[in-house]
């Protein structure tokens, strides 16, 4: 297939040309930055300014029109609303709530958001097995040590404690669930101020001190959405994952947006140590799981995802965007049919910033972004996977903003989405999520927790979250 304009003529798309002695036939150096020569159609600078408003109607904000992944500059100060370079004020905001025309390409009414609309999950026995193993502590949070890059400017809600005693805090315990009745606000103040790791220090204390397992005596002092979040909370992070994965996997039924929220955004490290405590705690293999439980393209997508194989080098080769960006459009929308096989290829191997470009270079080259062409090329879970790790290669706070968004608007809440989000980015980018959920949606994100939940798990949940 051929595209008006490409390559200019007398301008081969090889690198090496001119050939010597011949220069004065094609354009002079400088004219194109990249060896290929491949200027966006119709001519023009490339990549485009921030002016020039890529890409047509429709599609994402111009680059540097919202926040990249990883933080915004410029603080908000105390008492005055945020304001980010080229984030429309309140009111005018990206993702307008019902009706409107939605966030850069996400999917906006809930029927077309990840595998169906919200669903409460069960947890038989508390966990898979009947109870959490204590053995797999994990120590440091995977989350950790993933690349700087990854993590720079993305900041959590909760920290590690000062002058942390995991002996007083497993006394603090003991007597809030000691006796008649339960002191459900000693437990929260605890909980929602100690790290992951502070945490499954506390539980080793508890059961030197006293000889008794803290999440069986957790279990029952509480129930409900109370018992979910706190048993989430004291979960080692890694472990959390792996058990979300077995759980949505268990039973009658899969719960295929669990299986895309976990496995489409998490980092190489993190995957290979899900599939690693997978196996040990529940004895299975996560990939034979996934094949049993999915088909298809969605299925080989899945699979793809959990070897953990990203390219997760930083530095973004445009030449190859320009490539990658070709190929999936002669792959979708410049044949008839789809070649799924590319699609899967590309965004299971190429780095987050190597998409984000590649998506870029798709909109100038087809003059659609490469979302909505997801949409008109797929459908079903597929879709949603492929769209959730485009999503996170734009912007990862506003793909979980949405996700939250979801699990609380309508009739019912999904609690077990609400609760998963909140704990397993509580120390990652739980600040930027806040921050993007505002302005997608004008309203805070502890505004809606407190409106569609009540009791100790709205405040466990809004202690968590902070105003």
């Amino acid at each position: 297939m051929s595209y008006p304009g490409y390559p200019p003529t007398g301008y081969p798309p090889f690198p090496g040309y001119p050939p010597a002695g011949q220069e004065s036939s094609f354009p002079p150096p400088g004219q194109y930055p990249y060896p290929s020569g491949f200027p966006p159609m119709g001519g023009g600078a490339y990549p485009p300014g921030p002016s020039s408003g890529y890409p047509g109607p429709g599609g994402y904000p111009a680059p540097g029109g919202y926040p990249a992944p990883g933080g915004y500059p410029g603080a908000p100060q105390p008492g005055a609303a945020p304001s980010y370079p080229g984030v429309p004020p309140p009111g005018q905001g990206f993702g307008a709530p019902p009706g409107g025309a939605g966030f850069s390409g996400y999917p906006q009414p809930p029927s077309q958001s990840y595998g169906g609309g919200p669903a409460q999950v069960a947890i038989p026995g508390g966990f898979p097995g009947g109870q959490m193993p204590s053995q797999y502590s994990g120590g440091q949070a995977p989350y950790a040590s993933q690349p700087a890059a990854m993590t720079q400017g993305t900041q959590g809600t909760i920290r590690p404690a000062a002058n942390f005693d995991a002996m007083r805090d497993a006394e603090i315990l003991r007597k809030a669930m000691k006796g008649f009745g339960t002191d459900e606000q000693a437990i929260v103040d605890v909980v929602a101020n100690r790290s992951n790791d502070q945490r499954q220090k506390i539980k080793a204390a508890f059961k030197t001190m006293y000889g008794k397992d803290l999440i069986k005596d957790l279990k029952s002092e509480l129930s409900g959405n109370m018992e979910e979040l706190i048993l989430a909370l004291f979960m080692p992070t890694t472990y959390y994952d792996a058990w979300s994965l077995r759980n949505a996997m268990q039973g009658v039924g899969t719960q295929e947006r669990v299986l895309i929220e976990i496995l489409c955004t998490r980092t190489n490290q993190e995957i290979q140590e899900i599939v690693r405590c997978y196996q040990s705690e529940f004895g299975r293999d996560l990939e034979k799981d996934i094949r049993s439980d999915t088909s298809g393209h969605f299925e080989r997508l899945l699979v793809s995802m959990c070897q953990g194989n990203r390219d997760e080098n930083q530095n973004v080769n445009h030449q190859m965007a320009q490539e990658d960006a070709q190929r999936l459009y002669q792959a979708g929308e410049g044949r008839l049919g789809t070649d799924e096989s590319c699609f899967n290829m590309i965004l299971a191997i190429r780095s987050f910033p190597q998409l984000k470009a590649t998506m870029e270079a798709y909109s100038r080259m087809a003059n659609r972004d490469l979302l909505s062409s997801i949409s008109r090329e797929f459908s079903g879970n597929v879709e949603s996977g492929l769209k959730a790790i485009l999503q996170c290669a734009l912007n990862r706070p506003a793909f979980f903003a949405e996700r939250l968004y979801y699990s609380m608007k309508g009739a019912g809440t999904d609690d077990s989405t609400l609760v998963r989000i909140v704990v397993t980015r509580s120390e990652i980018d739980l600040v930027q999520i806040k921050q993007i959920f505002s302005q997608m949606y004008q309203k805070t994100l502890s505004t809606m927790i407190a409106s569609d939940t009540s009791g100790d798990y709205r405040r466990l949940l809004l202690a968590i979250v902070g105003q």
